[in-house]
């Protein structure tokens, strides 16, 4: 019964921001790292950012460097994506991503599309 479900994505101009969000049940978010990747149409599906734990230690693709920030609300379980900066090839549709018990969960995705 793990659930992930990615919310926040929309229409934003170049140069835009947007924060994304994750709400994740099913299991002790506290105890797993947190991933989000995306897929552009066409594109395989890449890793954009990881976070620890308790938020101590977080790991970016060099993409997104100086641009992103991954954060998370172990209170909440919830794990955010802020985005600075956006162009049109960080369009694509983000997911959020846990491993546990030796299985990787998915969300099902929020499409974020970066236009004049």
């Amino acid at each position: 019964q793990v659930q992930l479900v990615e919310s926040g994505g929309g229409l934003v101009q170049p140069g835009g921001s947007l924060k994304l969000s994750c709400a994740a049940s099913g299991f002790i978010f506290s105890w797993y790292p947190m991933s989000w990747y995306r897929q552009a149409p066409g594109k395989e599906r890449e890793l954009v950012a990881t976070i620890s734990t308790t938020g101590a230690s977080t790991n970016y693709a060099d993409s997104v460097k100086g641009r992103f920030t991954i954060s998370r609300d172990n209170a909440k379980n919830t794990v955010y994506l802020q985005m600075y900066n956006l162009n049109p090839e960080d369009t694509a549709v983000y997911y959020c991503y846990v491993f546990r018990a030796h299985v990787g969960y998915w969300g099902k995705g929020t499409l974020v599309t970066v236009s004049s």
